[in-house]
């Protein structure tokens, strides 16, 4: 059962807060790195290019999720995620002629994605890693480190590195092509990010909703799906509790039928071509029985950031309204979300 909040669960997590509450600084950093990154992407992206393979774990990639679809929508050709144990179990050998590579791990240490990494190169690929650690094996082993620069990250779950992620993917994406990742846009992110920071209250709430539940589903469509994802990891890590994320598109083959069952849903959105359709579920979501929650700047939103953020960065937002929920959940739960129980910050696989 959840505990009452006390001065001391706010104690709980101290660590994980003070590094989201770095996010803007380290967001801020690495955008004003967007023409050198963009200079140093172009000349590395093959001509012509067959396409992008994408290989990473955990949070890293649901990171990578959100730039499966920046990066086809910039470079109008297939993006794909590799899977590292056909490289490092089957010994499969397929050739990367004409591929980019984009091999994502916060400390670059992942044994199995470094050797992916190395062999699609040995294959034809051009590698970038996307890192906090310029000096990891993943750096050495790519033509290219985008370096995340956000500083040491102490917590086990990972957050001013996944909003890092997610915004080098936009920045890699609109290297190659125009997503709309202005230099307006840019410039407000910090900012917007800041703003939601501010606002514990909101996340606290749905928290609040989320205690007496022994599980969770999140939702959402397109842009927001790694997003989605992201918080379910967090929600997991943090508290124990089993959490399932969905787009919205395959929860209707066949999951939606849990709806009934009683699990709380919190699903996300944000004006654009996708928000239609998440609405649309909610509202089938909630006539069949189910307790939806809606995060976003939409009508009936309990978990809202910036409207005027473009859609393509509105994934950095919900991924902080994610961590703000899994943060304030544990500290409901009594759970030390610095150092979940069994978990370690580098898995070896």
């Amino acid at each position: 059962m959840p505990t009452s909040p006390s001065s001391e669960g706010n104690q709980l997590g101290r660590t994980m807060q003070a590094e989201m509450l770095q996010q803007p600084t380290t967001l801020a950093h690495l955008l004003d790195r967007r023409d050198e990154v963009a200079e140093q992407v172009r000349r590395l992206a093959p001509v012509p290019l067959a396409g992008t393979v994408l290989v990473a774990r955990g949070s890293s990639d649901h990171a990578a999720t959100c730039g499966r679809y920046y990066l086809e929508m910039a470079t109008r050709r297939p993006v794909a995620s590799t899977s590292p144990s056909l490289a490092t179990m089957y010994h499969s050998s397929t050739d990367f002629s004409g591929y980019l590579m984009v091999a994502v791990s916060q400390s670059g240490r992942t044994p199995e994605i470094v050797e992916v990494t190395e062999r699609a190169r040995r294959a034809g690929a051009k590698a970038i890693a996307v890192t906090n650690d310029a000096a990891s094996p993943l750096a050495l082993a790519a033509d290219l480190v985008v370096d995340l620069s956000a500083g040491e990250e102490r917590a086990v779950p990972a957050t001013k590195t996944v909003t890092a992620q997610v915004t080098a993917f936009a920045m890699i994406a609109q290297a190659l092509g125009d997503i709309g990742l202005t230099d307006s846009a840019a410039r407000q992110l910090p900012g917007q990010v800041s703003e939601v920071l501010a606002d514990q209250a909101s996340a606290a709430a749905v928290a609040a909703w989320l205690a007496p539940h022994d599980r969770l589903v999140t939702v959402a469509r397109g842009l927001l799906y790694g997003a989605a994802a992201e918080t379910a990891l967090k929600v997991e890590e943090t508290t124990a509790r089993i959490t399932a994320a969905f787009s919205a598109a395959d929860l209707r083959h066949g999951p939606i039928a849990m709806a009934a069952a009683g699990p709380p849903v919190l699903a996300f959105g944000h004006p654009g071509p996708a928000s239609a359709d998440l609405v649309d579920l909610v509202r089938e979501l909630v006539a069949r029985g189910a307790d939806c929650r809606l995060a976003g700047p939409l009508e009936g939103s309990e978990l809202r950031w910036p409207e005027e953020a473009p859609e393509v960065l509105a994934p950095v937002l919900a991924v902080v309204r994610g961590q703000q929920v899994a943060l304030e959940l544990a500290r409901l739960l009594g759970r030390d979300p610095d150092a979940p129980e069994g978990l370690t910050k580098v898995t070896i696989t």
